[in-house]
């Protein structure tokens, strides 16, 4: 049998590193494929698409449409954003026109109670849930999948389960009436 010298032995450990190499690689490769292309990747994917596509659709509708008549229709005198109160006046500070703006308040360093914004991004908060709410209670009419889960609470352990259990999952007390005639 031919000896191998020490270059053959070296290229044959390299080749055999390089070979395991690639096999780990395309294994690596082939799991992320069948992580990234799962069905419920995808679903989710595309859900969280939509819903970022949706919060600012209706982030638009509350700024852009819905506030702009309400702050018309009471006398704010002013978009509902910005609408703050002075509650520390800056170093700049005019007592007898005040700021005009939020960030001309921001910018002087004042300390600013922006109440505004915060009812802007209530309403948001508001609409978002309730057309999420529209939009599960349409799924839920369409198809037996239920999103909607009503809910009851035990009249032994006080905590909310199923209103269609028959036994609660935190107690284990059966709820069809077992539990009063062991008594």
């Amino acid at each position: 049998m031919p000896r191998l010298d020490d270059d053959d032995r070296g290229r044959r450990e390299l080749l055999d590193r390089v070979e395991r190499g690639e096999r780990q690689a395309r294994r690596v490769f082939q799991d992320f494929l069948d992580f990234a292309f799962n069905d419920n990747i995808l679903e989710i994917a595309v859900g969280l698409i939509l819903a970022s596509t949706f919060t600012t659709l209706t982030t638009s509708f509350v700024s852009d449409i819905l506030l702009p008549p309400i702050s018309v229709l009471l006398p704010l005198n002013r978009n509902m954003d910005e609408k703050f109160a002075v509650l520390k006046a800056g170093p700049s500070y005019d007592e007898l026109d005040g700021y005009t703006t939020l960030a001309q308040a921001q910018l002087d360093g004042a300390v600013v109670l922006a109440y505004g914004i915060f009812i802007n991004k209530f309403i948001n908060f508001l609409g978002i849930g309730l057309a999420l709410y529209g939009l599960a209670s349409l799924y839920q009419y369409f198809s037996n999948d239920p999103i909607i889960k009503h809910t009851v609470k035990c009249r032994y352990c006080k905590k909310y389960i199923s209103d269609k259990a028959v036994r609660c999952v935190n107690c284990t007390s059966w709820l069809d009436g077992r539990e009063e005639r062991m008594h």
